[in-house]
């Protein structure tokens, strides 16, 4: 894919793309790896060295372009969109290496996102744009350097939501006030300006050109785990009621004859129920947000409604050889796909496989099974996070961040995959799917203090 020509909006700003809290207790994982990364796969740890390269991988691409200062990491590998990094990702990679034990490294990426939230060229008000430049993260006056074909797209909820959630993550950790009042700024902004009365309820989707009034289940989600730490951060009761606000719109948007959470709404007012955009992050974060069990067969139907298996034979695979990896796709989207035609019909977007794997998800739903614990949960946890294993030790071999080849990580999916909102996700080492498969396999939930 031509690295010079926008790809296809990321999910964050997709509709839909789109638990109770634990208890304050000491964050797992400031320790030294060894201790801290603890391989959930129950098998003895047998599988530690995965997770110490996985964590060896985001190390690698956070000094891609420089061990000092506050810095924005590139999502994706040199070949896909260049040294774009996008808010959500680097949240995601923020937590896990904190979870990790490496405090360090963890703090350079949230006051990367402090600095931009600081620092923008147009706005005082708290929000982040959609993704930012690794390389020139910093303009010549100062302001931080957004990518413009994200940044100019506007701000979402759920962007917005994960950044809160990494820099409450850090503000619990350390203790330090400037990345609770980042936190608490970030939350005031999403309460401030998508706070929704009308239809559904809940929180709209952003200031994002067109997509206004959406409403995504995903995005309320994330509000929901946000707001109950930044309640327990700050004591205060308010950010406790509008957390109940996500969570009364997240009930309104459930399919009770099918057993899973519609992808949102398009208006406000009426679920989006339409066949190719039923994602699997629905299902998966509600677990590990929200977690009340009378959802809980939400995962069942993700695990098996969308689960896959990539093969060479498959009309568009990138797999050659005899090598096959299984796990799970984006949503209905992948498999609904039209395989003759490219992804959103963008000329620089692949022809698609309907049977790809995504590995952010794999993860996801790795980590989402193993908390559950019904009968089978944690055997097919296990599974999954075999077939992750295996991605990471067979694709995206090679690959560079910055013209540095890396080692360890996990690539966005196994062949090139339709999500069925309109982008698409290649075989490209990824740091947001390293980071879910980090949480998968240590047992960690970046949505609670664990």
């Amino acid at each position: 894919m031509s690295v010079d020509r926008p790809v296809a909006l990321s999910r964050r700003t997709m509709l839909g793309a789109g638990a109770a809290l634990g208890v304050a207790a000491p964050l797992a994982g400031l320790g030294a790896l060894p201790a801290a990364a603890t391989d959930q796969g129950h098998d003895g740890g047998r599988y530690h060295a995965s997770v110490k390269a996985a964590v060896g991988f985001l190390q690698q691409v956070t000094d891609a372009y420089g061990k000092t200062g506050a810095r924005i990491v590139q999502s994706f590998d040199d070949t896909r969109i260049s040294d774009i990094g996008f808010i959500y990702d680097n949240a995601l990679t923020s937590i896990a290496l904190l979870s990790a034990g490496d405090l360090k490294r963890a703090r350079q990426i949230a006051d990367g996102l402090l600095y931009a939230q600081n620092h923008d060229e147009t706005f005082t008000d708290g929000r982040l744009r959609q993704a930012y430049h690794a390389d020139t993260f910093v303009n010549g006056n100062g302001t931080a350097h957004f990518g413009w074909e994200y940044g100019l797209t506007g701000t979402a909820v759920g962007d917005m939501s994960w950044s809160g959630l990494a820099l409450a993550q850090l503000a619990r950790a350390t203790g330090k006030r400037s990345y609770l009042d980042g936190a608490v700024r970030i939350g005031t902004w999403i309460f401030d300006h998508t706070y929704s009365t009308t239809g559904l309820g809940g929180y709209t989707f952003g200031e994002t050109g067109g997509l206004e009034d959406h409403k995504s289940t995903e995005h309320n989600i994330d509000v929901y785990g946000f707001f109950r730490l930044l309640a327990i951060l700050t004591r205060d009761a308010a950010w406790t009621r509008r957390a109940q606000h996500a969570w009364e719109f997240i009930t309104r948007v459930w399919n009770s004859d099918d057993g899973f959470f519609w992808t949102g709404s398009d208006d406000g007012t009426a679920i989006n129920k339409n066949p190719v955009q039923l994602p699997l992050d629905v299902q998966t974060w509600y677990w590990l947000s929200v977690g009340k069990p009378r959802y809980g067969e939400a995962l069942d139907w993700a695990k098996t409604n969308l689960a896959t298996t990539d093969t060479p034979l498959r009309t568009n695979s990138a797999l050659t050889g005899t090598y096959s990896v299984s796990g799970v796709g984006f949503g209905s989207g992948t498999f609904r796909t039209d395989v003759t035609t490219t992804v959103g019909g963008h000329d620089y977007t692949p022809k698609p496989d309907d049977g790809a794997v995504w590995f952010e998800g794999t993860g996801q739903l790795a980590l989402a099974l193993a908390s559950r614990r019904e009968d089978g949960d944690r055997s097919d946890a296990a599974a999954l996070l075999a077939q992750i294993r295996s991605a990471q030790s067979n694709l995206g071999k090679g690959q560079k961040f910055n013209g540095k080849t890396t080692t360890g990580g996990v690539v966005a999916s196994s062949s090139p995959l339709d999500t069925g909102f309109g982008f698409d996700y290649s075989p490209n080492l990824h740091i947001g799917a390293t980071s879910w498969y980090v949480f998968a396999a240590t047992g960690f939930n970046p949505y609670r203090f664990n």
